[in-house]
């Protein structure tokens, strides 16, 4: 088994091309949920929604997130009626946000639901959130702190920002299934995925750095020079005091990590970085960066 840690592109990108050469059943991710918000009423995962729908073959990867062919007929009209849903939730993805939210609402673990929406969709690999706690990214701006939605989403990237926060009641714990899945696997794998909203909330749970530093653990960075493949990396690593290229995600792993993957054409020059083609823009680039990897884990 293969455990990968997530957010919602840059590793789901990588886990497309996986699945051409693993069973689903041999793979297990870890997910990013300090994202997560409640929208109306119901609970929105975005990150795990997306590795879910993956797996369940309905995931729009036009996008990368939300169902495909999916309609807005709810939203269009909760829009008529003055309720203003900063986030465009389609009508199948919202009843999953419904669910999760009820049963979350029922004292259920946010693991038991996820394994549950799982099951429904037919889902056979393992989809793990990196914790059961409440933890929620949070930006800094001069007008004060935005949650990492509105940040994204609202207001598309557009605000300055000066400091990243999580914000929890109790300090975030991986779960048991978590760290078996860490234990398990024949190898951890870190996808392209951003290092501070998606990758870094899953290290900072307590027994996440612990259980990585016992595994083999293969990172890809998602920058090529200081520009990020996709997304507000940039900019929400330099809020972060980090270095916005690959050395300063190398930074951020280098204490559990054995080898480091950049893109060929990254001029950022690392001393022992694995230089591979990163830029996954279609389904055979995804798959090609996946048989390197798995022939770094396997030798074959």
């Amino acid at each position: 088994m293969i455990t990968f840690l997530s957010g919602g592109t840059g590793t789901p990108k990588l886990l497309r091309g996986m699945r051409e050469l693993l069973d689903d059943r041999d793979v297990a991710v870890i997910v990013n949920t300090a994202e997560d918000t409640w929208l109306s009423g119901n609970h929105l995962s975005p990150d795990i929604d997306t590795v879910m729908y993956l797996f369940a073959g309905i995931l729009d990867t036009n996008r990368w997130w939300g169902i495909k062919s999916d309609s807005y007929i709810t939203h269009d009209l909760l829009a008529r009626l003055g309720i203003d849903e900063y986030i465009a939730v389609g009508d199948q993805d919202r009843a999953i946000h419904v669910a999760r939210g009820e049963m979350l609402r029922d004292g259920i673990r946010l693991t038991e639901a996820t394994a549950a929406l799982c099951r429904t969709l037919g889902v056979r690999a393992t989809v793990l959130p990196m914790t059961d706690s409440v933890v929620t990214t949070y930006v800094r701006t001069p007008r004060g702190e935005l949650h990492f939605q509105e940040y994204w989403v609202k207001h598309r990237g557009d605000v300055a920002i000066d400091g990243v926060v999580r914000r929890f009641r109790q300090p975030p714990a991986a779960t048991e299934e978590v760290v078996r899945a860490i234990e398990a696997s024949d190898a951890v794998v870190i996808g392209p995925s951003n290092p501070v909203t998606s990758i870094s909330p899953i290290l900072e749970c307590a027994g996440v750095r612990e259980a990585l530093r016992r595994q083999r653990v293969i990172a890809v960075s998602p920058f090529i020079g200081d520009t990020p493949v996709s997304g507000p990396a940039a900019a929400l690593m330099q809020a972060f005091g980090k270095e916005a290229s690959s050395a300063g995600t190398y930074a951020l792993y280098k204490d559990f990590m054995d080898v480091f993957i950049q893109d060929t054409r990254d001029p950022v020059e690392l001393d022992g970085a694995l230089r591979l083609d990163t830029l996954m823009v279609n389904r055979g680039k995804s798959l090609d960066l996946a048989k390197n990897i798995l022939t770094l884990i396997y030798g074959c």
